[in-house]
């Protein structure tokens, strides 16, 4: 009984952290080709054509060319 007690505080435990672990990620489901939010089953299901995003990465920007002056 002692065991059984044990095993289930301990998954108890794992599961509790689990949980508040994925809930402190900030990502989001999105759609290649449209960079546009969907829903998070396409990407547990692993279809192609969508791929996990997170805040923490920005887009490269195109650096602007310098004009130059014509005479």
């Amino acid at each position: 009984m002692l065991k059984t007690r044990s095993t289930l505080l301990a998954m108890t435990v794992l599961v509790a952290g689990l949980g508040l672990s994925a809930c402190s990620e900030k990502r989001w489901c999105e759609h290649d080709a449209t960079d546009t939010k969907v829903s998070d089953r396409y990407c547990k299901n692993h279809t192609p054509g969508y791929e996990w995003e997170s805040g923490s990465g920005h887009k490269k920007q195109k650096k602007k060319k310098p004009k130059t002056k014509s005479h």
